[in-house]
């Protein structure tokens, strides 16, 4: 789960230096006034979001597969816990 986090963020932070920099010459218009970096942010997080989806089919199946696992394990243990008698 670490590993697709990361190479989530590492998507958004292509995009928003990509976008700074479509931004910086002038190929995307700026913000209002001082809102450049809101801007940048915004489209940077719209951009990224079908990318992630896309290009990290495989790595979030492989996590929600290990997700699942551990689901799975933690209910056999409270099964198993459930299935023992207290001794008195």
């Amino acid at each position: 789960m670490l590993r697709y986090t990361l190479m989530r963020l590492g998507i958004f932070a292509g995009c928003f230096l990509a976008l700074w920099g479509l931004v910086y010459v002038g190929a995307l218009p700026r913000g209002l006034g001082d809102s450049n970096l809101l801007w940048v942010l915004v489209l940077s997080i719209v951009v990224s979001a079908p990318l992630s989806f896309v290009l990290l089919r495989k790595a979030r199946d492989e996590a929600s597969a290990e997700v699942v696992a551990k689901v799975e394990r933690a209910k056999g243990r409270l099964d198993a816990n459930r299935s023992q008698e207290d001794a008195l």
